[in-house]
């Protein structure tokens, strides 16, 4: 039996080294920036000394995608073939298994034609794994990189897995990744009536926290239906601190292309709740912003069908905005470029959707920015809610 790893009541973390093992599989394109370092940080799926010996034996379900992969580029799933594991079944989340899907795209299920496994999607409709789905598996991993956002629904799957690992009694192992953006706890906090599946819990925009760290938060917080637990390990990542720098090896979706657009992620992603393009459909996505509608500057771009956007907003259309591609690493979730669109945008009227309010997790901020509200006093109105937010947290922290 996989015991539930506790620090203070709920959690604590082990930390062993490991070694990296022979590649299988190339996955996208890698992003890394030249002055990033990852050698010294050894992830969770590299850290296998911990959680092969858990899996002896054993029929395995699998939640993961294109970011599941070792420090050597090895796939996990490949990885566990190779050492004679039993994988059952992959569980795919929003943009499939092979990361290649649009937002919101409807995702089928399949089979992976390089392993013959099964694929059953975890987007759409069947969000949360159904018993019948579930039957058979000993034990479900998960193993999905997160980039710190409260809207990033790769930590929405991770609620449902670890709910219908409750129910049916399945142990979950999460292989845990560093958060390219762990060292920022920031935004508003999601408010109740607000839940949805891009906000899920009351935690601010940016939680700060690793994806393991969060599995930990979820179960101890009791937020799962009727305060269920699931039987929870995490595999800790190895000589990693939140203050490191992380640069990713692969796009955690076709969206963000680069560490520039997962800093941006955050701020840039409350566009989608507006008439602003947050340039989808460019080479550009969440690195620069832009309408038909705002004032025109000296920088414009044209979204234009590609991979991850087969029908961008305004396809075809000059938008004139901002370019944030050289813009200096954010430390903080950052309103500026919001409320300057806004008070820039030609029909003020037709400026938020109610996206909007999902994304932001409240309607104070939209009230607040059409109401001529500063950045500085906006930002004063979230301060007790994040300290208590932070309180809460450190039960759940596995690194420093």
């Amino acid at each position: 039996m996989i015991k539930f790893i506790a620090k203070s009541a709920f959690v604590t973390a082990f930390l062993f080294h490991a070694t990296s093992h022979s590649a299988a599989i190339q996955p996208n394109k890698t992003i890394i920036s030249a002055e990033i370092n990852n050698a010294a940080i050894k992830t969770g799926a590299d850290n296998y000394e911990k959680y092969l010996p858990l899996l002896k034996d054993k029929k395995v379900g699998i939640v993961t995608n294109q970011t599941g992969i070792l420090s050597n580029k090895t796939h996990v799933v490949d990885f566990l073939l190779e050492k004679k594991i039993t994988v059952q079944t992959i569980f795919a989340p929003e943009h499939g298994f092979r990361g290649t899907a649009d937002a919101g795209e409807h995702i089928v299920d399949g089979k992976d034609p390089k392993t013959g496994l099964p694929i059953i999607s975890l987007y759409g409709d069947n969000k949360k794994p159904k018993p019948a789905q579930l039957s058979g598996i000993d034990v479900m991993i998960f193993d999905l990189q997160d980039v710190g956002a409260r809207f990033y629904t790769y930590i929405s799957s991770l609620h449902y897995v670890m709910e219908a690992c409750a129910e049916n009694n399945v142990p979950l192992i999460v292989l845990d990744r560093p958060n390219p953006n762990g060292s920022i706890v920031d935004g508003p906090l999601l408010e109740k009536e607000f839940t949805s599946f891009v906000g899920m819990h009351p935690i601010p925009l940016l939680h700060g926290m690793t994806i393991g760290e969060y599995a930990q938060m979820v179960n101890g917080e009791k937020w799962l239906k009727d305060g269920a637990q699931c039987k929870l390990s995490v595999i800790p990542c190895v000589d990693y601190k939140r203050t490191m720098p992380y640069s990713l090896l692969v796009k955690p979706s076709p969206n963000l292309p680069n560490d520039q657009s997962i800093n941006l992620y955050a701020s840039l992603c409350l566009f989608e709740g507006t008439n602003v393009s947050m340039g989808r459909g460019t080479e550009k996505q969440f690195q620069i912003y832009g309408s038909p509608y705002l004032t025109k500057t000296n920088f414009s771009f044209t979204p234009k069908p590609n991979f991850g956007a087969k029908d961008p907003l305004y396809n075809g259309k000059e938008c004139f905005g901002e370019d944030l591609t050289a813009y200096p690493k954010l430390k903080q979730l950052e309103l500026k470029w919001l409320i300057k669109a806004y008070q820039n945008t030609s029909d003020k009227t037709k400026f938020f959707n109610a996206f909007f309010t999902k994304l932001a997790g409240t309607k104070k901020l939209q009230q607040q920015i059409e109401n001529g509200v500063s950045e500085s006093e906006i930002r004063k109105t979230w301060q007790k809610d994040l300290e208590a937010f932070k309180k809460m947290r450190t039960k759940y922290l596995i690194y420093k």
